[in-house]
């Protein structure tokens, strides 16, 4: 059966001649589906949420919010501005499974079915949706903790309503490996709740199983620890599954939360904890895998006020990239090379992505946003800082994958 979609489609030698047509920063290509059987594990599983279209944020056989416009502005830190133009990749050779972070403002202490294109919809265009130039992507709707039941928890109250976020997360991934799949790579990435979900997918599903674990091209884990054997690569939360430590390293994870340079966790940080067991947070830089310092390829809304810079009720209002003087900035995305790097850092047990700033006179702005109180850091902007590195390691790890 012919299906019409996104460019981000594709997968396998299977596919048959397409035509494509120019959309809104997206190419649509009209192909056939990946063909191959599902890995044996999965081969019955029957759906129990995932049938329905609507419970799917981001798919590659649907039209939605993820064949938006993602074209960038580059802000030069003197002001030069050059449009880059998103491209989706026609026949990508993997796949991306992406759970988004705490973003709902339902009432109630869990979210029900009906994704917000300016909540779920638009947190999993930042940070998931470029990948679409290495990868379909896969991004179910999940019935997570919300805002609101976040914001009680923090303050020492429990909810009175019960609710299982998981069981939404590995019904979905079930439900991709056994009609989508088709024994291609993946790549997870989550943030915050979403790296908590996926971490529980990692521990339960995937590290215990050669048969998944072979497929797992890489996982980032972004706003949420993963503990590790202080010097070693493997062990403490997952007994098989080792973080990266080398670029272009495939099977393995990417973890880190992110605070300034000039301002580390303090004692009561809610991320990058030392762990149980005498393990250490992991920490991983996606802009310099194998270690050391590396400049962040940030991709950030062009608009201050954005809801992924605020959901947690800070405010960006008034700030803007770059004088007016210097032209203006008319696509949804802002690129800033050079505006920022950052390395793994170990302050009293705490491990982090530290950045630091680099301003310059000229008029691109001197700073970055996402700014929470100190014990939350940076972790609005955790994937937005790194973006165009994580890009950059997905494509090595595909390359790298295609030899396992």
């Amino acid at each position: 059966m012919l299906l019409t979609l996104a460019a981000c489609s594709g997968g396998s030698s299977d596919a048959a001649d397409s035509t494509t047509t120019k959309g809104s920063g997206k190419t649509t290509t009209t192909m056939v589906q990946p063909t191959g059987p599902a890995i044996e594990r999965y081969a019955d599983y029957q759906t129990e949420n995932y049938d329905d279209p609507a419970h799917w944020v981001c798919r590659p056989d649907q039209e939605d919010i993820c064949d938006g416009n993602l074209d960038a502005t580059v802000v030069e830190a003197d002001g030069t501005l050059t449009k880059e133009p998103f491209e989706a990749a026609a026949d990508p050779p993997i796949d991306c499974f992406y759970v988004y972070p705490t973003i709902s403002r339902d009432k109630g202490a869990y979210s029900d079915w009906d994704a917000s294109d300016d909540e779920e919809g638009y947190v999993t265009l930042n940070q998931a949706g470029r990948l679409q130039s290495q990868c379909r992507l896969f991004a179910p709707v999940y019935r997570q903790g919300t805002l609101g039941g976040l914001a009680a928890r923090v303050s020492g109250e429990e909810p009175d309503e019960e609710g299982d976020p998981y069981a939404d997360v590995l019904d979905a991934f079930r439900t991709y490996m056994a009609e989508d799949n088709h024994g291609r790579g993946f790549v997870l990435i989550g943030h915050s709740q979403g790296t908590g979900m996926l971490h529980q997918l990692i521990t339960n599903e995937i590290d215990p199983n050669a048969d998944v674990r072979k497929l797992l091209v890489g996982a980032y884990l972004a706003g949420g620890s993963v503990g590790v054997p202080e010097g070693k690569a493997v062990g403490g939360d997952f007994e098989n599954i080792p973080v990266c430590t080398k670029d272009g390293q495939a099977g393995c994870i990417v973890n880190w939360v992110t605070f300034r340079s000039t301002a580390p966790p303090p004692s009561d940080s809610f991320f990058g904890r030392p762990g149980r067991d005498g393990t250490v947070a992991a920490c991983v830089n996606p802009a310099a895998v194998g270690g050391g310092e590396g400049d962040l390829d940030a991709y950030l809304p062009a608009n201050s006020d954005a809801s992924i810079l605020s959901s947690l009720g800070t405010t960006t209002k008034g700030k803007s990239w770059v004088d007016a003087s210097a032209g203006e900035v008319t696509t949804p995305f802002v690129r800033l090379p050079g505006l920022a790097s950052g390395a793994c850092q170990s302050t009293d047990g705490f491990r982090y992505l530290a950045v630091t700033v680099h301003p310059d006179p000229g008029p691109r702005a001197d700073d970055i946003v996402g700014d929470l109180t100190p014990q939350w850091g940076l972790h609005l902007v955790d994937v937005n800082l790194v973006m165009g590195n994580i890009v950059d390691d997905v494509k090595a790890q595909a390359e790298t994958s295609k030899g396992r």
